[in-house]
């Protein structure tokens, strides 16, 4: 679920749910934002140290589920933030976690820029890979309501060419059961993207790379996060409103959820302040700086931009249906078992009661949940998304986080298994 599922043997750029590839752009298209002051730019900047050898008490939580973040808990999340950090070798991470009447906790450790030193401060931008899903869907689900589209029916009613598309249905897209291959897992889109990471790709261009290959099982017969689908649902946006989806997204879903820093780029641009992204998806297979690289490969499924106050409420609009009637948002939450631990449902998992998305794509990785129970949110944004030891990064913070506050609700994700 994260923009990019560590899901294939090539290494592709997937926008994911769990371990992935070049998770595309996690997060569609726009004009580069004016970014302003926020209260969230005050917290303060914590570097990573050595752990204080001091124990502390594990935290009770308290009826709902959820901690109190007292100064002993923060010591706490600091110290397994910290060791996260260390261990994974991650050059940075902003990290927020509250619930009402709990406390409010904002960090952010490590660095926003290797070659300065500069450090990571929670006020930056960032590409959030396949948390972009969670917009492309909520664009879709509106005109659902709107009545527009209906969720059952089939693809090839708005597109051509879709292999089985006469039978895979929008729902089956968002939910990730349509069979068809993902594009980012395809050998050649991947040589084209790491070989020119600048280059704009089409959407076209992105189906081109899936519909070479056969379909991999019979519509709704199975779970398999694909890229593809999204691409798809994007396709079927702009053609029944009329309007580019960023312009749409932005209009429809950005403004009416009170968003200020939440962008769907055309192209490389990365509105400032913005911390500086490292993969290792690359031709060399090095690390290199990917910064710049053109999210137009992930568009639909993983392009766009937002920072950490923006994410924080978004995370509470997605999950509890504020933009969305009652009835649609209760079949957005209809999960199926996807993976061990996680159900999917439209374009959202609930993974232990945590309701969200993650997202990855080269050089970052985010994480946006939020537990109904406690009405907790809790934001991850990092600066690479070279995983560790078969893990996301997202999923690393999130787990070690999960513990302290909610130690009944464990947020893990193990990596999809290869389809």
């Amino acid at each position: 679920m994260t923009t990019r599922w560590r899901s294939t043997a090539v290494g592709a750029a997937a926008v994911g749910l769990v371990a992935g590839l070049l998770v595309g752009p996690v997060g569609p298209a726009g004009a580069a934002a004016v970014y302003g002051p926020d209260a969230a730019a005050h917290a303060p900047t914590m570097t990573a140290a050595a752990p204080t050898p001091t124990p502390t008490p594990t935290p009770t939580p308290a009826s709902d589920g959820f901690a109190q973040l007292t100064p002993a808990v923060t010591r706490q999340l600091d110290d397994a933030i910290r060791k996260v950090l260390a261990e994974a070798k991650i050059p940075g991470v902003i990290v927020a976690v509250s619930a009402p009447g709990k406390g409010e906790y904002i960090r952010s450790f490590g660095v926003a820029d290797k070659a300065t030193g500069a450090p990571m401060t929670p006020n930056l931008n960032m590409r959030i890979g396949s948390v972009t899903k969670t917009f492309t869907v909520t664009a879709l689900l509106e005109l659902v309501d709107d009545g527009k589209v209906g969720l059952d029916d089939p693809i090839g009613k708005y597109v051509d060419g879709v292999p089985n598309g006469d039978r895979i249905t929008l729902r089956e897209l968002a939910g990730m059961r349509s069979g068809l291959f993902n594009y980012s897992a395809d050998e050649d889109f991947y040589k084209a993207l790491t070989s020119n990471p600048e280059r704009p790709f089409t959407p076209q261009e992105l189906l081109d790379y899936s519909f070479k290959h056969p379909v991999l099982f019979e519509p709704n017969a199975k779970f398999y996060y694909c890229n593809t689908n999204l691409i798809l649902l994007g396709l079927v946006v702009e053609k029944v409103s009329g309007v580019p989806l960023g312009r749409f997204i932005e209009r429809e879903v950005v403004a009416p959820a009170g968003l200020k820093h939440t962008v769907f780029p055309t192209g490389p641009e990365f509105p400032e302040p913005h911390a500086q992204g490292y993969t290792n998806q690359t031709a060399s297979g090095k690390i290199e700086n990917s910064t710049d690289w053109n999210p137009s490969w992930g568009w639909a499924a993983g392009a766009m931009i937002s920072d950490l106050p923006d994410l924080r409420s978004w995370a509470k609009t997605l999950a509890t249906g504020t933009l969305l009637t009652p009835a649609t948002q209760a079949q957005r939450l209809d999960v199926v078992d996807a993976i061990p631990g996680a159900g999917y449902g439209l374009g959202i998992f609930n993974v232990q009661g945590w309701i969200g998305h993650n997202g990855s794509l080269p050089g970052y990785g985010s994480l946006v949940l939020y537990l109904p129970q406690a009405r907790a949110t809790l934001v991850v944004l990092l600066n690479t998304d070279i995983g560790y030891e078969g893990q996301e990064p997202s999923t690393l913070f999130g787990e070690a986080i999960t513990k302290i506050v909610t130690p009944e609700r464990v947020y893990t994700l193990p990596a999809q298994p290869p389809s």
